[in-house]
């Protein structure tokens, strides 16, 4: 999606102005043209596959947080504050060997939503119009989506459209995890699941939570700005050896995404005529 990314930013220079409407025209411009993209392409298992290999990033992310995790084993605080950059925005330099590790687990959590269960079900229900349209969503939301000066009114449509195609996904990906261990994880995700500022992340890092047993959340700093996202979960903070353990509930989440996609795709193809 690099080529999509550029295309973003060049067109961003003719429509960019601090205002909702703009924004509303800069990501129908591109979410639509991804989604026409997608129609044009085979329809049947060859082009949904082909697109769902570019779009999902799971196994780039359990790359990303064993590293983190092997630098913690180490004790090199600062390489692994150095590699948690690669899936974190919050500042590295105020956290500590936990704090590390919490943020890789909670960005193991929320990206196995956005990076795997989310892309499956969009493909299973929509074929590749859906997969690379959900992408494209996504890819507009980290770019114009976050609340900075420049994008708090140019942004907004990017990010309330993500909220929305990451609704139902969210909650199918905490359902997963929660499978783990289910009393914890669904009392977590409905106590606690609300107190995180996002509504798709919140049950998600929740349940992960829960079926880790470990608390997640807290305070996060990005800049100079401070957020305080609640406590997620009742156990203690995680550690190193959490992260690994977190990259393995999201593999197990990843694998019932894929059987379930695969369900939902069976009963879209069409049945031939005996």
């Amino acid at each position: 999606m690099a080529g999509f990314g550029q295309a973003g930013l060049a067109l961003e220079r003719h429509t960019w102005a601090d205002r909702r409407g703009p924004g509303v025209l800069h990501v129908a411009v591109l979410a639509g043209g991804a989604v026409a993209l997608g129609r044009l392409l085979p329809q049947g298992t060859l082009g949904t596959a082909a697109c769902t290999w570019v779009v999902l990033g799971g196994r780039s992310l359990g790359r990303e947080a064993a590293a983190v995790h092997a630098h913690l084993v180490r004790d090199d605080l600062p390489a692994a504050r150095e590699q948690v950059t690669h899936l974190v925005g919050r500042d590295p330099s105020v956290l500590d060997a936990d704090g590390v590790a919490r943020a890789a687990v909670e960005s193991v959590a929320e990206n196995t939503s956005d990076a795997v269960v989310a892309p499956l079900l969009w493909g299973a229900v929509a074929g590749p119009a859906g997969l690379l349209g959900y992408r494209a969503v996504n890819t507009l939301d980290a770019m114009v989506g976050h609340r900075s000066p420049r994008y708090l009114r140019f942004g907004w449509a990017a990010a309330r459209l993500d909220d929305v195609v990451n609704l139902v996904p969210a909650r199918v990906t905490a359902l997963l995890a929660a499978s783990a261990r289910p009393g914890p994880a669904l009392r977590s995700w409905r106590r606690d699941g609300r107190r995180h500022p996002s509504p798709n992340a919140g049950p998600v890092e929740a349940s992960f939570a829960g079926a880790l047993g470990v608390r997640l959340g807290g305070r996060n700093v990005y800049g100079d700005e401070v957020e305080d996202r609640g406590h997620l979960g009742d156990g203690p903070p995680p550690t190193a050896a959490d992260v690994l353990r977190a990259v393995a509930l999201a593999d197990r989440v990843g694998l019932s995404a894929a059987l379930l996609a695969a369900a939902l795709a069976a009963t879209r193809a069409p049945r031939r005529r005996r």
